[in-house]
């Protein structure tokens, strides 16, 4: 045990009290704020439950790049729950947080934080025309604060009408349901119209913007219309199992764009493998958070397709799914 004298102890006080240089700078240290952690503003469309593999991809990505959230990168995240009205008010609260970049999926989504910032770095995951919409400039040159992924949802339409029809040879009329406040619907809606005329194929186009209007959507499927096709957009997310519940009750086929729809009871789906999109929207964060211009990020496209295809709701219409078809699906549920 070291003991002071006395006298050293007074001398080692008065010698505190002299130089107080020497301890004061070491309290201030200690005072001062922590450095504020890199965040990144991650807005669902859906629900947490609903893109827990989305998520997970993310930051397994995020975490091989060298982040660890809580640790190195702070994640704020916030769930419009298929409510598309929540993505501006999202969008705009992510601006106060001051967060560093926003990873957002979905053209509506996307655009509803480019109304909200011009100066956050944005990355889209997934969306189905960027340059058709307005998102970026162009693919390799988005030209502002906005970059990311696409999903090709456009592009395919052509492949689903193909995958349809392997299904169905025999079929004469088709209806696509799309959400017309969704500027991707209108093009998906537009893109299939094209293919269907030239297929000699009668096509229904059923509008919907709101919850309300899905089961006067639905009334219209009595013209005749043989299958349906029907856009991803967060309404129809938020409504997936009763549009699957009442296309069942109608006895009509579905095709889809996303595989949780597929899961959720409806009959097929081919397109871009999302999960996998959020993975790689990881390094444009990273990259982002590193220092990198969206601006100078080109936008890329999917390497992953999938084509699910769900053999109980096949055998609920009575549909027999051929041994080729079953054989070219990523996943069947049965």
């Amino acid at each position: 045990m070291i003991r002071l004298q006395r006298r050293d102890f007074i001398t080692l006080i008065g010698g505190a009290a002299t130089a107080p240089s020497l301890l004061w700078p070491l309290a201030a240290r200690a005072q001062q704020p922590m450095a504020k952690l890199p965040t990144i503003g991650f807005l669902g469309a859906a629900t947490p439950s609903a893109w827990s593999q989305r998520v997970a991809a993310f930051l397994q990505r995020m975490h091989e790049l060298g982040w660890t959230e809580g640790r190195t990168v702070v994640v704020e995240y916030r769930w419009a729950e298929g409510r598309p009205e929540r993505f501006l008010e999202i969008a705009a609260e992510f601006g106060q947080l001051k967060v560093d970049v926003i990873i957002a999926a979905g053209t509506p989504a996307v655009l509803a934080a480019k109304q909200a910032t011009s100066v956050v770095p944005i990355v889209f995951v997934g969306a189905g025309d960027p340059v058709g919409t307005g998102l970026v400039a162009s693919l390799p040159r988005p030209g502002s604060n906005v970059t990311g992924l696409s999903s090709q949802a456009v592009d395919t339409v052509g492949k689903r009408l193909e995958l349809l029809r392997e299904l169905m040879p025999g079929i004469r009329r088709l209806a696509i349901m799309g959400n017309v406040d969704n500027p991707v619907n209108v093009l998906e809606m537009r893109e299939i119209r094209e293919a269907c005329a030239a297929l000699g194929l009668e096509l229904d186009a059923l509008e919907i913007r709101r919850t309300a209007d899905i089961v006067p959507a639905f009334d219209a499927l009595k013209r005749g219309a043989e299958a349906l096709y029907i856009a991803a957009d967060p309404l129809v997310i938020a409504n997936q199992i009763r549009i699957n519940t009442l296309a069942l009750g109608a006895r009509v086929p579905t095709m889809h764009g996303l595989r949780e729809y597929v899961e959720a009871g409806g009959l097929m789906s081919y397109g871009a493998n999302f999960p996998d999109l959020f993975r790689r929207s990881a390094e444009y964060a990273d990259k982002i958070l590193r220092g990198a211009k969206p601006a100078d990020l080109p936008v890329e496209q999917p390497t992953k397709f999938e084509l699910v295809i769900n053999l109980i709701t096949a055998k609920a219409l009575g549909l027999d799914v051929t041994p080729t078809l079953l054989a070219r699906a990523d996943e069947v549920i049965e």
